[in-house]
């Protein structure tokens, strides 16, 4: 969901975000300068999944971490250490890539 999906990195920034507080999507789009339906479409997958629950609907639908999220949420610091690492690294070497 998260650590081996192409889509982890956006939705564990997403989960970073709504560890501080609870937003809707439009504020999230922004906040993470990630396209609008592309926020939609990883809280609806969280939301299925249970690391996410929301209160109200259409636009004003605000988005918080689930219990479960809550309680698990020192293994996804883990995580996002590790995804932390790996993008840096990535980048890194397309850097290097592109400059030769």
């Amino acid at each position: 969901m998260i650590g081996g999906t192409r889509g982890g990195f956006n939705r564990a920034r997403i989960i970073r975000a709504l560890s501080d507080s609870p937003q809707n999507a439009h504020q999230l789009s922004k906040q993470l300068d990630v396209d609008y339906s592309t926020i939609r479409h990883h809280v609806e997958v969280m939301e299925k999944n249970d690391l996410l629950t929301s209160i109200g609907d259409r636009y004003g639908k605000l988005y918080f971490l689930s219990d479960i999220m809550n309680e698990n949420f020192d293994y996804f610091e883990e995580i996002w250490e590790k995804i932390c690492k790996k993008k840096i690294s990535s980048e890194e070497e397309k850097k290097t890539d592109e400059s030769e």
